[in-house]
């Protein structure tokens, strides 16, 4: 099972030019070593590129993308990320989305797919990451 990212879907919604063939790619790799999935909060952030969630959906069947819930683990993980962000002098007052994601990925073992590594590798060093080389 692969945890995807946001912005991985969004690379092929939105067709980007320069990541659009290397996200559609290692999507592809990652679904010949298992269910490719998504939380909810990569759903939200998601459907911001949608007017219908039928929309939505359909992208998502035809990717063969799994939504599956964030556990309760994850959650209580992405707050303690948060207050070391706040600690080392982070300024955003909200949980971010990346700590959900990270945190949800790390707890069930999963693989992360994304191309956005450097808040990722700085708050969960265990995840294992599918991402560009820096």
């Amino acid at each position: 099972m692969t945890l995807v990212d946001t912005n991985i879907l969004l690379d092929l919604v939105t067709d980007d030019p320069h990541w659009a063939e290397w996200s559609l790619a290692r999507l592809e790799e990652a679904a010949l070593a298992g269910p490719l999935l998504i939380n909810d909060v990569v759903y939200a952030e998601t459907s911001t590129r949608y007017a219908r969630i039928e929309d939505l959906d359909a992208m998502l069947a035809e990717a063969m993308i799994e939504i599956t819930p964030t556990p309760r683990s994850a959650l209580f993980l992405a707050g303690k990320a948060f207050r070391r962000y706040r600690a080392s002098g982070g300024t955003r007052t909200g949980v971010l989305p990346d700590f959900f994601i990270g945190a949800h990925a790390v707890t069930q073992d999963w693989p992360l797919l994304t191309r956005d590594a450097g808040r990722y590798r700085s708050y969960f060093p265990r995840l294992t990451l599918i991402a560009p080389s820096a």
